[in-house]
């Protein structure tokens, strides 16, 4: 697959061009793969190359802003210091989450490749949320199609974290880009990435909670847009900057109050969520590069992940070893020059 084609949803809600069409090709139609395989950490197996992540605890509210970050929600930070949290409506809107920030969002969208059930999808979340959130840019030194894979296929994340056993999380692939996931304990969440190209991928997220932390069942969509830049340094390697932009409409009776009661832990999950995935991301990456024969062990026995998906995930791997082979080719050259 050539990770720099636009993808698009198999619900044909973007217009349909040959770059995308293509694109749709190799993704398969999704039923649940289970296996018994297990280890405890990445790490052990890759030659210490990916770590494992601490103990994770899902929260409530996040689980629209952290689903699309990787499904599971990571601990939250000890952290006092104000957050680019907006909760709407406000006093004074902060410059980031402001009703100006957030359609300049919007106007940067690729609308005119979207047809007109996509864009109502996205507009009737994003230009009324009940919450928005920009989350910290990050910058992992990460090859750019294995970015782009992890991006565009979350269920091998989830897979990855599975063998792990650090998640209960279990994901269906419904589509070419659709995914079904539960956490085992009240939440449902239906993830469509809906456009995605080399610098922005737009994802929309429908999901419920119906669990012991609330008496009533909540109901929320979201609208997630991931920006993302490449630059190669003087070393021939690739860092990737990633920023995700985050809109939240919850629709369930008293959920003002309980938006502006958790805001706080919302914003903290999420924040922390997303910097510990983009670390993960970057892991991957550096095992692909250093270790593949062991990635391929474990891309062959990934659960929840369908076998093109694993094929697919394989290729990348060798394709990253590979890139990592001539960098340190030209590495020694240079010394030795």
């Amino acid at each position: 697959m050539r990770h720099d084609q636009t993808v698009t949803s198999s619900r044909d809600t973007l217009v349909r061009d040959n770059l995308a069409a293509s694109a749709t090709d190799c993704s398969p139609n999704g039923a649940r793969v289970r296996t018994a395989a297990r280890v405890t950490s990445l790490g052990q197996v890759a030659a210490g190359q990916v770590a494992r992540r601490n103990g994770c605890k899902h929260i409530v509210g996040a689980m629209l802003l952290t689903l699309i970050c990787g499904t599971v929600s990571a601990q939250s930070p000890q952290d006092s210091s104000p957050r680019r949290f907006s909760l709407l409506p406000t006093s004074g809107p902060p410059r980031v989450g402001s009703t100006a920030h957030r359609q300049d969002i919007l106007d940067a969208l690729p609308m005119d490749r979207l047809t007109a059930e996509a864009k109502q999808r996205i507009l009737g979340i994003a230009e009324k949320p009940t919450l928005f959130r920009r989350l910290p840019s990050q910058i992992i030194p990460c090859d750019r199609d294995m970015f782009l894979f992890l991006t565009r296929n979350p269920d091998v994340l989830v897979g990855l974290w599975d063998l792990m056993g650090i998640t209960q999380v279990q994901s269906t692939r419904t589509g070419p880009y659709q995914l079904d996931a539960s956490d085992g304990v009240g939440t449902l969440c239906r993830v469509d990435l809906v456009y995605g190209d080399a610098n922005k991928h737009i994802f929309v997220v429908d999901g419920s909670y119906d669990g012991k932390m609330t008496p009533t069942e909540i109901r929320g969509k979201g609208v997630f847009v991931l920006e993302s830049t490449y630059t190669v340094g003087e070393d021939g390697r690739t860092r990737v900057s990633g920023t995700l932009d985050c809109f939240v409409q919850l629709d369930s009776l008293g959920i003002d109050l309980i938006a502006r009661t958790m805001s706080p832990i919302i914003g903290r999950s999420a924040d922390s969520n997303f910097e510990q995935t983009a670390q993960f991301i970057a892991q991957v990456s550096e095992a692909s590069e250093r270790n593949p024969s062991a990635m391929l062990d474990i891309a062959a026995r990934l659960p929840q992940v369908t076998q093109p998906i694993r094929d697919d995930f394989s290729k990348t791997i060798l394709d990253v070893a590979r890139r990592g082979q001539q960098i340190a080719a030209r590495e020694r050259e240079n010394l030795n020059q």
